[in-house]
């Protein structure tokens, strides 16, 4: 790619951001449609927001992406933030137009995109989120629209509570999970925790309730303990890359309007996230 005049910057804040895989996947989408477009990752500390938010008025950025630890925060600094961003409180997609900076958040559809590639269906199923986080929060508000049923369960059961009442008020199929082992596993289960991101990271629950009938999702990028052991009692697992995958293609075509090469993101996300859980 070659930087000109010309050239449109999209990129991503976060703090710390050495480890993200956006650059890579989004300007080799850009290359492929001969876009004068390139995707740079910013290290902003967190008291450099507010600053780096207005940088995207003033360079005249397309717009970014907003990662940890950012996403909350970055609300108050905006223009405008559509329905499901505001839901969730937190923001992982910015786009400008014409110096509105408006916020959203494609976690969500991202993760339903990567369940629909596996061919996976949610209709009038039976799901249970680990984790009432940021992740939890972005997932579930599209997971509790064609559920059947979903159940929530976190440690921090204030959050997992507030989290349950927030989805009832516009769902009313949502419900808090006390504790995981007295209660059968429904027909998916997603961990959206952190665990799994370090080699010796506990199970989130006893996988031992693991049966062949499910589907067991880890919104990890990569193949945890937990996604070995589903894999080992017959389950279908999926884990995260399909959806930081498909979140991104989301992003793409809210800054260009078009619909980027979905397969040369997926190969290029791929083949590093291959190098780096090796």
């Amino acid at each position: 790619m070659d930087v000109c005049g010309k050239t449109k910057i999209t990129g991503i804040f976060g703090y710390p951001i050495e480890h993200t895989l956006s650059p890579l996947m989004h300007n080799a989408a850009f290359k492929a449609l001969n876009l004068d477009i390139c995707y740079v990752a910013f290290k902003v500390l967190p008291e450099a927001l507010p600053q780096a938010v207005q940088a995207i008025r003033s360079l005249n950025m397309l717009g970014v992406n907003i990662t940890v630890p950012h996403k909350e925060k970055v609300i108050s600094l905006l223009d405008k933030v559509n329905e499901e961003a505001s839901f969730i409180g937190a923001v992982n997609t910015v786009t400008n137009k014409e110096g509105i900076l408006t916020g959203f958040n494609t976690d969500g559809r991202g993760f339903l995109s990567s369940l629909t590639e596996e061919g996976i269906s949610i209709e009038g199923k039976n799901i249970l989120i680990i984790g009432a986080g940021g992740a939890s929060r972005a997932i579930s508000f599209y997971l509790s629209e064609k559920a059947s049923a979903l159940s929530l369960f976190d440690t921090d059961r204030p959050k997992a509570q507030k989290l349950v009442n927030d989805l009832n008020l516009i769902r009313g199929n949502v419900s808090l999970v006390n504790n995981i082992e007295d209660t059968p596993l429904p027909d998916i289960v997603i961990n959206a925790t952190p665990l799994g991101l370090k080699p010796d990271d506990p199970l989130p629950f006893n996988p031992e309730l693991i049966t062949s009938k499910m589907v067991v999702c880890d919104l990890v990028y990569k193949k945890t303990g937990l996604l070995n052991v589903a894999e080992q009692r017959g389950a279908k697992i999926i884990d995260g890359s399909g959806m930081l995958l498909w979140q991104g293609v989301l992003a793409f075509e809210l800054w260009t309007g078009i619909k980027p090469p979905v397969d040369i993101m997926r190969n290029m996300l791929l083949s590093k996230i291959r190098v780096v859980s090796t």
